[in-house]
């Protein structure tokens, strides 16, 4: 009897975690020969609807991005009637399980480990997305050091595209913006917000704060600086947790040049500006360019000429006195390119 695949195609192997709307499994492709982390929709959720458009969603809207720091999405399928997503596995822990583990993490090894986070974001929000989840259960931390950004169930497009009811407040409330917690429009802001929120964590041991109602997540104002952080850090991750979106810094590509400036092993920028635009020039300008190098060349040829003939003549026969003539204007052209073959013309004439 042959052994029963998802989709017929993956080998489950041992779960890695379960939640009310997925559970997740590391499993092997046994037509690629590679480990795979498997989510698939609760089997008690796969008959909502909402929550089949919300998950297929997440693998299309994960597939669209191509980033070192955010978990590749290799495939989506169906089997069971339940939808699946075939992941990157991610071989290490979560953030949240580093710092139960570990505490408060040196200044160094948190800004590191925030640089990589803003590299992810940076990705996504180029896109025109928002994760609007961000938080340490959602960062994996590989074994080799690199991190990565997970988990985009509640992601939706910056101009507004969303699946979930208006008015529904989504994430977890400790990383959440105080406009996320007020249920309104959101921007990559929010995710500079909680972007601040896993520093503090990272650097303190515990997040900034636990609200307990939902007065408590809109008011953000009683977030003391993190204690014992140097102080440069320390104002990068309260710029981040502004109450006001357009007090935070204005970009993922930002947070991340202001953490590697706190970093005296890290002498350059994150994140790399775009490479500049090459200036083309148009064929017409390049032609109009050539024509007056060769009248210069021309003109530069003529007096060299012109001295080479007096010095060859010799210094027994008196100086020939040649009439002087008469320099007439350059003929105007048409256009530019008449122009330069006109100046061209007049500089061959004139400067033997």
């Amino acid at each position: 009897m042959s052994e029963k695949l998802v989709a017929g195609r993956y080998r489950v192997e041992r779960a890695l975690g379960h939640g009310a709307m997925a559970t997740v499994d590391l499993a092997r492709d046994v037509e690629l020969d590679r480990p795979v982390a498997l989510k698939r929709l609760a089997e008690n959720r796969a008959r909502d609807d909402e929550l089949r458009k919300r998950f297929v969603r997440e693998a299309r809207l994960a597939a669209r991005l191509a980033d070192p720091h955010i978990v590749r999405v290799y495939d989506v399928g169906e089997d069971g009637g339940r939808p699946f997503i075939a992941m990157e596995y991610v071989e290490g822990e979560t953030l949240a399980e580093l710092v139960a583990r570990k505490g408060a993490l040196p200044a160094d090894e948190a800004v590191e480990l925030g640089i990589q986070l803003c590299h992810g974001l940076a990705a996504v929000h180029r896109a025109g997305l928002v994760h609007r989840d961000v938080k340490p259960q959602n960062l994996l931390l590989r074994n080799d050091g690199e991190l990565k950004v997970s988990d985009f169930g509640i992601a939706f497009g910056a101009d507004g595209t969303r699946l979930t009811v208006a008015g529904t407040v989504l994430g977890t409330a400790a990383y959440l913006a105080p406009e996320q917690a007020r249920g309104e429009d959101v921007t990559a802001a929010a995710d500079i917000y909680a972007t601040g929120a896993v520093l503090y964590e990272l650097l303190t041991g515990r997040p900034p704060r636990t609200p307990a109602t939902l007065a408590d997540l809109v008011d953000v104002t009683e977030i003391a600086p993190p204690a014992g952080a140097p102080t440069a850090a320390s104002r990068i991750v309260m710029g981040c947790l502004a109450p006001e979106p357009g007090d935070r810094p204005g970009s993922a590509a930002d947070v991340a040049r202001e953490l590697a400036a706190t970093l005296p092993s890290r002498t350059t920028v994150a994140l790399p500006e775009r490479p500049p635009r090459r200036r083309v020039v148009p064929l017409r300008a390049r032609r109009l360019r050539t024509l007056l190098a060769v009248a210069a060349l021309l003109a530069i040829g003529g007096g060299i000429a012109a001295a080479i003939a007096t010095s060859v003549g010799g210094g027994s026969s008196p100086p020939r006195v040649t009439p002087p003539t008469r320099i007439a204007q350059v003929p105007p052209g048409a256009n530019a390119e008449a122009g330069a073959r006109s100046l061209a013309a007049w500089l061959l004439k004139y400067s033997r």
